[in-house]
């Protein structure tokens, strides 16, 4: 077999086999393909495409390409949720506590942000002493335990996807379906999970920016994650404004908390309810959607999702007492009102530079000692008037909140004519295909 020979296969829009799919991904990890070969086959791909069979091979053959996790030492059905990014995304912190609470094990990988968009391991290490460094053995028992624990990617997870990423980054096949789609599975498969509920987002904020392109990577995702037996659902959601009102990793945490207080924003609690909703029923701890949502919305209203999530923090090294008085939660130095120039309804929210402004901040932490983002006041179809505070920055550094005032007024566009909003959630798609909300 030649590499040779497969890119010209792969030109000429024939399909190759799974034998054939993993001799490339195992010879570009090992280093036998060089990086030159292994360019024109993603562009061969980015012009030709691949069917199912070939993207369920390809994530195969890269989800085995390193650590596999087995979590057969854990009881029950593992459910795990993954999100393709958005800007003020915090759902991981209530539908963990959530889902536990009913019993369902989530055993989670997570990872650290990237580009504009937090990671669910930074936010968490708003709690002080909290880590994510337990062995395999202390997060299994924690999980058979508490039935929740949240541990960061190994290195060795899935290292042909990190190697093929790069080099997709600076050959210009990033945007492909079946590579993107191989890409998160292959690590999400790796993480040993049961079930998968995938949250794909859409909109200004999102990787995809529209939806038509989210339906068709969510479908896509479904039928890897089925295909190798892992029961998965991906819920598309909006991202053309920030997901709550909270941007910025100890902003965010301290909204979760109210969330599971039963405090939160609308949006952010049916979000969460949502995914876990998919979760619970995958792990066959509810019939129906319906059913599991009354379920997990028992959980706030009792308060044990709450108690779960500073069990989750206390059993992972952290000061669990922010999680019930988050005055606890340091102060930034400083802060400042933007406001509205002119008076209209909100039409258009460019969530990316909104992401952006929070990078110029600081990134949601500084250090461990500061609080540093943005708390939203107004959102997608919202009246203004000249003078309305559209959002309140936080920050310590006086440059940076001048830069980031300026940076976050180009994210907002004010006309005369009140928008049509977007529901938050626009559809579900299951093995059986995409149903919208």
């Amino acid at each position: 077999m030649r590499m040779y020979d497969l890119i010209s296969k792969k030109k000429n829009g024939q399909r190759l086999s799974d034998e054939e799919i993993q001799f490339i991904i195992k010879g570009y990890t090992d280093g036998e393909i060089p990086d030159y070969q292994m360019s024109a086959f993603l562009m061969a791909v980015c012009l030709k495409g691949m069917d199912t069979e070939e993207t369920i091979a390809m994530t195969m053959a890269m989800a085995h390409s390193g650590d596999m996790l087995d979590l057969s030492a854990i009881h029950g059905i593992k459910a795990d949720k993954h999100s393709t990014g958005g800007v003020g995304d915090k759902t991981s912190l209530i539908i963990g506590p959530m889902v536990a609470s009913l019993g369902v094990p989530v055993a989670k990988m997570s990872g650290r942000g990237l580009g504009h968009t937090g990671g669910t391991i930074d936010k968490l290490e708003s709690f002080e002493g909290f880590t994510t460094e337990l062995s395999e053995q202390k997060f299994f028992d924690n999980v058979n335990q508490m039935k929740l624990a949240i541990i960061g990617q190994t290195a060795n997870l899935a290292p042909a996807d990190k190697k093929i990423y790069a080099l997709r980054d600076v050959t210009a096949t990033i945007d492909n379906i079946s590579l993107i789609s191989s890409s998160i599975m292959s690590k999400k498969i790796a993480a040993g999970a049961d079930v998968i509920v995938l949250d794909v987002k859409s909109g200004s904020g999102a990787f995809m920016k529209t939806l038509e392109g989210s339906i068709e990577l969510a479908e896509t995702m479904v039928k890897i994650g089925n295909g190798v037996g892992r029961e998965t659902y991906a819920v598309i959601s909006d991202m053309n404004q920030p997901l709550g009102s909270a941007v910025g990793n100890n902003l965010e945490v301290i909204e979760a908390i109210d969330t599971l207080r039963g405090n939160g924003p609308e949006d952010l609690l049916d979000a969460s309810l949502t995914l876990a909703s998919y979760m619970v029923v995958g792990a066959k701890h509810a019939k129906t959607p319906e059913e599991a949502r009354e379920m997990l919305l028992g959980t706030i209203k009792d308060g044990s999702a709450l108690n779960k999530f500073a069990e989750f923090v206390r059993a992972q090294g952290g000061d669990d007492r922010a999680v019930f008085d988050t005055s606890l939660f340091p102060k930034a130095n400083l802060q400042k009102e933007v406001c509205a120039v002119k008076e209209g309804y909100i039409t258009e929210i460019h969530t990316d530079e909104i992401g952006m402004t929070s990078l110029i901040l600081g990134g949601g932490r500084e250090t461990k000692e500061s609080v540093i983002g943005m708390k939203i006041h107004k959102k997608l179809g919202d009246k203004v008037e000249v003078g309305t505070p559209l959002a309140t920055l936080y920050a310590n550094d006086a440059s940076k909140l001048e830069a980031a005032s300026e940076r976050f007024l180009c994210a907002y566009t004010i006309g005369e004519e009140k928008p049509e909003v977007p529901n938050h959630i626009y559809g579900i798609v299951t093995k059986d295909g995409y149903q919208a909300y």
